[in-house]
């Protein structure tokens, strides 16, 4: 379809069009969350199945969304965006903590959110990885914005003199890839260890990269 049919408007039951629009639009990101993030997953879903589920029409969806990508655009997206919420929302909360301290309570609140709903880990590691082009672009972007996260702990970090001043995003990089496969593997049963387990490790690693370098002993 070309694009999106023209959505009505004025007052209908009491809500103007806009507030029905964003009510269309959450309830087929609900039923969203439930058929991709569940079964029968992104690939297996169709516009009917999605829109049954919405307890919606199709021709309501395509006043919506032009296609089923941009659906999981969208989730992909507001999945991330809650889980960016609770990390900025525990980073005020343990704002003058030690950094060990206040990383782990950062990266706690990241791991609570993202697997409180084993759908939201699939839609965030499993589903949007190899979907199209513009989706990976998406998926990597969404990434980079983690990486700036870290990144930006670490300026902080070496502003109090926690942290070595060097570049950190090499090594943010590699911790965001590390949390995106550990993460997976674990929600996957692939990793024989408890969620608190699977957290403490990557916490250690995080301060692994953030932790002032010891400077080398040379012989006497």
């Amino acid at each position: 379809m070309a694009g999106r049919l023209r959505a009505p408007t004025g007052r209908y039951g009491g809500k103007s069009a806009e507030e029905r629009q964003a009510e269309r639009r959450r309830r087929f990101l609900d039923a969203a969350l439930q058929l991709f993030g569940d079964t029968p997953g992104y690939r297996g879903t169709t516009v009917a199945a999605l829109s049954e589920a919405a307890g919606l029409s199709t021709r309501q969806f395509y006043e919506e969304f032009r296609t089923l990508e941009d659906v999981l655009a969208a989730l992909h997206l507001q999945v991330n965006g809650w889980a960016e919420e609770a990390v900025l929302a525990a980073a005020a909360e343990a704002e003058g903590l030690p950094l060990a301290e206040r990383a782990a309570a950062i990266f706690r609140a990241y791991a609570a959110n993202v697997t409180a709903d084993p759908r939201r880990v699939r839609i965030t590691f499993v589903e949007i990885i190899g979907v199209s082009p513009r989706l990976e672009e998406q998926r990597l972007a969404r990434r980079a914005r983690w990486v700036d996260l870290v990144c930006a702990e670490a300026a902080a970090a070496v502003t109090r003199g926690e942290a070595a001043p060097r570049d950190y995003r090499l090594s943010a990089t590699a911790f965001i890839g590390s949390v995106n496969g550990l993460l997976h593997d674990w929600s996957s049963g692939w990793v024989d260890a408890t969620l608190d387990e699977v957290v403490d490790e990557l916490v250690r690693l995080l301060l692994s990269i953030l932790q002032p370098l010891q400077p080398r002993v040379t012989g006497s």
